[in-house]
């Protein structure tokens, strides 16, 4: 069920979090707990269980063999969580009851939204960042859905779906031959291991300007954008580096390892800049 894999995904639940006003620490676990303990992994499980994959995948370097009572135990993390979420409200658990319908149709026979490419990659940045930062301000700050109209709840949650597009074709670039196994035709695929790269670091370009006008327009203070380049510079110079080893040695350095190198040195200069931004928000 990959729960450590929650970790990539944890960023967003932080930038929600960080917002002012802070929320009660109650709510703050209870939502954590139902999204990155029981959501999560529910989906994790879910298309483990469908995928079956031979080759490493996603946090996983070598895949243990997919146990009988994994569906079961999927599905049953699934109601904890819901359950979870109506101690908060009801829009809330519903707000989970609809994420885990949506990634688990990436993987159910019939449908397997992953092999449709561009369209793939639209709904998980939709949902893994968009949808999942409204679920936690939503859950985090208890509101109702007519309240997530306003621009300054919009606009975070637009940029959570863009850092996820970044993202997202990177953790693809080293399985293109067993995606293709499995009749998977992802972005990454159309791109090419060269064409993620760009593709990537122009969705970065894009999403790093966003950034800029959310906390010069919302915050009025340049510094936070400053400080965002200053604890996401690891993460920029590990990019530079992994693409220009991929320059000189070629494809072999487009591999499970640097893939998922990134992807924790994400996860942890974002966390440790929204955590930052909480406390400067709320101590100054």
């Amino acid at each position: 069920m990959r729960i450590p894999y929650s970790l990539y995904l944890m960023p967003v639940f932080a930038f929600a979090a960080c917002q002012y006003p802070f929320t009660d620490i109650r709510t703050l676990i209870i939502s954590f707990v139902a999204i990155h303990l029981f959501l999560y992994p529910a989906d994790n499980g879910f298309n483990s269980w469908f995928e079956r994959r031979t080759h490493r995948y996603a946090s996983l370097r070598n895949l243990p063999p997919v146990p009988n009572g994994l569906l079961i135990a999927s599905i049953t993390f699934d109601l904890i969580g819901i359950l979870l979420g109506l101690l908060i409200s009801w829009q809330f658990a519903l707000m989970l009851l609809i994420y885990g319908i949506v990634s688990k149709a990436f993987s159910v026979p019939g449908i397997r939204l992953k092999k449709y490419g561009f369209f793939a990659l639209a709904i998980v940045s939709v949902f893994q960042g968009g949808f999942a930062y409204l679920m936690s301000y939503l859950g985090l700050h208890h509101l109702g859905f007519n309240q997530l109209g306003e621009a300054k709840i919009w606009i975070p949650a637009l940029l959570s779906a863009i850092m996820i597009m970044g993202f997202y074709p990177l953790t693809h670039i080293y399985q293109h031959h067993a995606d293709s196994e499995h009749g998977d035709r992802t972005a990454s695929m159309i791109l090419g291991i060269n064409g993620t790269f760009i593709f990537s670091f122009l969705v970065f370009l894009f999403g790093n300007l966003g950034f800029y006008f959310y906390f010069t327009y919302y915050f009025h203070r340049v510094v936070y954008f400053l400080l965002f380049q200053v604890f996401l510079s690891p993460l920029f110079a590990y990019f530079i580096l992994w693409y220009y080893a991929y320059t000189v040695n070629g494809d072999e350095e487009a591999n499970h390892r640097n893939s998922m190198i990134l992807n924790k040195l994400a996860a942890l200069c974002l966390m440790a800049f929204f955590i930052t931004a909480a406390i400067l928000q709320n101590w100054f």
